[in-house]
């Protein structure tokens, strides 16, 4: 089989050009202001948008698309900084818990995320654009197709 059209590698090398810029710079900004990783983030974001809080650990890691044992690896990490608790008393499976630390932390983090999501997509995009390029985005993200 042949390699892409120099149509098609280009599509491909500016979509990971962009989305690899956008994520670092979002994430750069959350970490200088918050001490905070990128995965540090999205853990505490879906404890507290998914579960109220608590989710179970394989929930956690499905929500994120990550092997469990690469999770349970940054679990321990944010368990040594006071982020989040682990609970394997709590019936079938291991639930995680935001600590009060970790509802600090993801609070102080959302406005910076939201004012870098802001200032390095949304403000770049031609308002006229936003919406045909969401429903392109969100058609790439749906793994049912």
């Amino acid at each position: 089989m042949k390699g892409l059209s120099d149509e098609e590698a280009r599509i491909w090398h500016a979509w990971k050009r962009a989305s690899d810029t956008v994520r670092a710079r979002v994430a750069e900004e959350i970490g200088a202001a918050t001490g905070l990783s990128d995965p540090d983030f999205g853990i505490l974001t879906r404890l507290e948008d998914l579960g109220d809080g608590t989710l179970r650990q394989s929930e956690l890691a499905a929500s994120m698309g990550w092997h469990r044992s690469r999770l349970s690896h940054q679990l321990t990490r944010m368990e040594e900084r006071g982020l989040v608790l682990r609970d394997a008393a709590a019936g079938p499976g291991v639930t995680v818990s935001l600590t009060p630390a970790g509802s600090a932390a993801v609070a102080a983090a959302r406005p910076v995320h939201a004012e870098a999501v802001r200032r390095h997509l949304v403000s770049r995009i031609p308002s006229a654009e936003l919406a045909r390029l969401t429903e392109v985005l969100e058609r790439l993200g749906d793994a049912s197709t």
